[in-house]
C-alpha cells in the first residue's frame, strides 16, 4: 500500500461519513449537513487514500471557527490560538498501518507552518478508550482537563500537545 494524503473534497463526503459511522462509538455522530459545515469551518481537512478509496480522514478547526461542540468551546475559552482535532478515523481494514500517525504528523507540520503553538484533542475516559490514550501520549499530548459530555453518559480527557514536540 502506498497511501496518498490529500485535501478532502465534497466528492469524499460519502467515504468520510462511512468511516465516521464505522467509528461512531468513539466519536460523535455526523450526517452530511454537519460534515459540510465542518468542512467549511475547518482549517485542516485531509483524507488518506489507498488507490481511489478513502481509508482515513482528519478534520481540525482553529480558534476562529463558529462551532457548537462543547469540547471545542472548552478550548476556545482557555486558549487564544490552537488547532482542534474534531475527529479522525481510519478504516478498520487499514488500522495498525500508522495512518493515524501519518495524519497527525501532517497536521503538526501544517500547524508549525502556520505558527500555531498547540494542538488540542480529546478522547473518552469513561468509557475508557485505551488505544486513543496511548496514541495521544505517543504524540506528546497531556491532559489539561476533563468534562462530561453526551448528557453525562461519557467523560472526555481534554488534551493539548505543543506543536514543537512533533
Amino acid at each position: 500500500m502506498n497511501p496518498i494524503l490529500r485535501p478532502a473534497t465534497a466528492a469524499d463526503y460519502p467515504a468520510v461519513l462511512a468511516l465516521n459511522l464505522e467509528a461512531e462509538a468513539l466519536m460523535s455522530p455526523m450526517d452530511e449537513p454537519r460534515l459540510a459545515m465542518l468542512d467549511r469551518q475547518s482549517a485542516y481537512h485531509r483524507v488518506v487514500c489507498d488507490g481511489d478509496a478513502v481509508i482515513a480522514f482528519l478534520i481540525a478547526l482553529d480558534q476562529a471557527a463558529d462551532y457548537d461542540s462543547p469540547n471545542y468551546r472548552w478550548y476556545r475559552q482557555r486558549y487564544p490560538r490552537f488547532l482542534y482535532i474534531d475527529r479522525i478515523a481510519v478504516a478498520a481494514s487499514h488500522r495498525a498501518r500508522k495512518l493515524g500517525g501519518l495524519l497527525y504528523a501532517d497536521l503538526f507540520a501544517f500547524a508549525r507552518e502556520r505558527g500555531f503553538d498547540s494542538v488540542a484533542a480529546e478522547f473518552y475516559i469513561e468509557p475508557f478508550n485505551e488505544a486513543s490514550s496511548r496514541f495521544h501520549a505517543r504524540h506528546g499530548f497531556a491532559e489539561v482537563g476533563t468534562q462530561w459530555v453526551a448528557d453525562g453518559k461519557k467523560r472526555v480527557s481534554l488534551q493539548i500537545a505543543p506543536v514543537t514536540t512533533q
